[in-house]
């Protein structure tokens, strides 16, 4: 069953290779995400920073994570994380 529907999903992928599909767009009409059944987050759950950290605290931030199994990166927003936890209590 599974290679029936992988042979079909090639043959699919392959018609747009090697036929000329230019008649299906609308050039005064672009399709949008959204009309294609796609929606994007507004704001990314996640953002890229850089910040520049003391080579020494980066290696024992690598170190505590080896020790626990835990990706650095993962631990440094943990840290954060429970750090924003404290001091909202303590702010409030």
């Amino acid at each position: 069953m599974k290679k029936k529907r992988k042979k079909e999903n090639h043959k699919e992928i392959t018609i747009y290779d090697n036929n000329d599909t230019t008649q299906w767009i609308d050039k005064d009409k672009p399709l949008t995400l959204e009309d294609l059944g796609f929606k994007l987050p507004d704001v990314p759950p996640t953002q890229v920073i850089s910040i520049r950290l003391p080579t020494e605290l980066v290696n024992q931030i690598r170190v505590l994570g080896s020790e626990r199994d835990i990706p650095y990166q993962a631990l440094i927003k943990l840290f954060l994380s429970e750090a924003v936890q404290k001091f909202k209590k303590k702010a409030s």
